[in-house]
Parts: C-alpha cells; sequence; structure tokens
C-alpha cells in the first residue's frame, strides 16, 4: 500500500505548496490536499503534513520534505521488518 501524504489548503499557502508539487512529482505517494485537517494550532506555527495520519513537522517547507520521506523510509522499514517475522 502507498504512503498517504495529507495537506492542509491554508499551510499550503505557507509554503508547503513545494512539498506537495515535490512528492507529487515523484508519484511514490498518494498526496490528498483539505480544507483543514483540524491541526489549525500546527497549520500556523510550521509546515506540516499528516503521513498515513501521523502529523510529520519541521521549521521550513525543505526540511518537512526530507521529515516526510524520512517518515516513509521508517515505516517501510519497520513494515518489512514485520512481515519478516510473519505479521
Amino acid at each position: 500500500m502507498r504512503p498517504m501524504v495529507e495537506f492542509c489548503v491554508s499551510n499550503l499557502a505557507n509554503g508547503t505548496d513545494v512539498v506537495k508539487k515535490a512528492l507529487e512529482e515523484e508519484n511514490e505517494v498518494d498526496v490528498l490536499e483539505y480544507g483543514c485537517l483540524g491541526n489549525c494550532g500546527q497549520c500556523f506555527v510550521q509546515p506540516f503534513a499528516l503521513v498515513d495520519g501521523i502529523i510529520v513537522a519541521a521549521a521550513t517547507p525543505e526540511a518537512l520534505l526530507a521529515a516526510i520521506k524520512e517518515h516513509i523510509k521508517k515505516k517501510q522499514e519497520e513494515d518489512k521488518a514485520w512481515r519478516k517475522l510473519g505479521f
């Protein structure tokens, strides 16, 4: 199953639009945009996205892109380890 990355439209206006575009171009994840994700405090403070339902945030859009990729990588490694154990 492909990872899902969700963005708040208000946060996109604060710079995460470049992150969304980069992820869409790579075509490795499903990218969704919502009017609101219900994290208004987070949205106001820093760039963030939900990655498979988990908040991933960073100080800059560039750092957010790196954090999202790292989060996805770690999740995929964990899933692989669980499959090796038969789960």
